[in-house]
């Protein structure tokens, strides 16, 4: 564990519990965190985490945008669903980026575990793409994102980070309870 790890984990426990309650200002949080976390994951030789960490970057000033454009009358960001040919298509195009970037970076890079690290990152791609566009169904990837994390970073001793994304599990379970509440409300 080092000082910069555990204030990526204080950072992202911050982030997390803003989404939750549809404030605009995790993104600001979530710059802070997915840069220290893209020198965490490079030092750890997790090549497709530490480039998500840019890719997050990139995408979390799009969702800052968006979320101040997307506030109902009460001032509270909306949510929306995802239709059921929509989250058909995001599974289908999830599975084949992980798949494509799996390939990819096992052959090209000495990544370890190309697969598992290239499930992660894709899978965290389309939950970032989605939770900025304000879908509920975000929550699904996040899910799953955070029971196939905590094994790999356990596995690379990263233990802070693992118990951080035991953490971000509970979270996103109650992410997911929440926006179907805001969005029945709406």
């Amino acid at each position: 564990m080092s000082l910069i790890e555990l204030a990526a984990v204080l950072l992202g426990l911050a982030n997390i519990v803003l989404i939750i309650r549809r404030s605009v200002w995790n993104f600001p949080v979530a710059v802070a965190m997915v840069s220290l976390y893209f020198f965490i994951f490079r030092d750890a030789r997790l090549y497709s985490d530490a480039g998500l960490q840019v890719f997050f970057l990139i995408v979390n000033l799009y969702g800052w945008w968006n979320w101040h454009r997307s506030k109902g009358d009460d001032g509270a960001v909306e949510v929306r669903r995802l239709p059921a040919t929509g989250y058909a298509l995001w599974i289908a195009g999830s599975v084949a980026a992980i798949w494509a970037w799996g390939s990819f970076m096992g052959s090209y890079t000495q990544t370890s575990y190309p697969y598992w690290d290239a499930s992660i990152a894709m899978l965290s791609v389309a939950g970032q793409i989605l939770m900025a566009r304000r879908f509920v169904e975000n929550w699904h990837w996040w899910i799953i994102v955070n029971l196939i994390s905590i094994p790999l970073y356990v596995a690379k001793d990263l233990h802070l980070t693992a118990g951080l994304y035991g953490m971000f599990l509970v979270l996103a379970i109650g992410g997911l309870v929440a926006w179907r509440k805001a969005e029945v409300a709406e």
